[in-house]
């Protein structure tokens, strides 16, 4: 049974007590045939029914009867499924949106900014060379001048190689959970480091800072999701 089938029934029902209670005979002059008056008005008066209770009851909203064009798809799925699906797809990308990180020269500083960054698996990371030559390396012991490891065990590492020219970028996405700190390759000895927390800290980069420079704790990161070199710094 149809919406429209319902209140066809409740129409019916409560016609006589409309026409004792003068709904119907201001219609009667007007159209100036009952007959008439009686289709006209009950469809006015089931179109009008049915669009204020599909749009105002809870529940409702996206029903249609078979045949109307609606807010239904041709699977039979309403409209609000259809909201619905969008929010979870919208919903479970936003672990995978990009973050820029700037690659900085400022007089004879050289930093990353942020310098601490917490981000979901899936998610990527763009740095941006901002102003003079800089590379974004991952601590892998043996790739571009690392001594030592500080990432995650079974993390892959990454190297943008250095990148020379202004507004030059370099993707990496993140997969595995853990703490990620990374370094400058021309600048690594002047402190040019950087720390990424993907999901929560973890690996052997925990509990020390990197060889190199200092970066916030974890769980500053975890808890602030951001930190500014100058807020670290300053």
């Amino acid at each position: 049974m149809t919406l429209t089938d319902i209140f066809e029934i409740a129409l019916n029902m409560s016609h006589e007590s409309a026409v004792r209670s003068g709904f119907e005979t201001h219609t009667k002059i007007t159209f100036g045939k009952e007959p008439q008056y009686i289709t006209m008005r009950r469809r006015a008066y089931l179109k009008t029914v049915a669009t204020v209770s599909a749009t105002s009851i809870p529940g409702l909203a996206g029903c249609t009867a078979p045949g109307d064009s609606g807010t239904g798809t041709d699977d039979g799925s309403s409209g609000q499924e259809t909201t619905t699906a969008a929010t979870q797809t919208s919903t479970s990308m936003q672990g995978q949106s990009a973050q820029t990180i700037q690659m900085v020269t400022e007089g004879s500083n050289y930093y990353f900014d942020p310098i601490g960054l917490f981000v979901e698996p899936g998610a990527t990371v763009t740095w941006n060379n901002k102003s003079g030559s800089h590379s974004a390396t991952a601590y892998k012991k043996g790739r571009g001048s690392a001594s030592v490891t500080r990432i995650p065990d079974g993390a892959k590492a990454w190297n943008s190689d250095i990148l020379s020219t202004q507004g030059a970028t370099y993707d990496y996405t993140f997969e595995a959970t853990g703490t990620y700190d990374y370094f400058c390759i021309p600048h690594k000895s002047l402190g040019m480091v950087g720390r990424i927390i993907v999901g929560e800290p973890g690996g052997s980069a925990e509990g020390s800072m990197p060889p190199d420079g200092k970066v916030p704790e974890s769980q500053t990161i975890v808890d602030r999701t951001v930190v500014s070199y100058d807020e670290f710094t300053g």
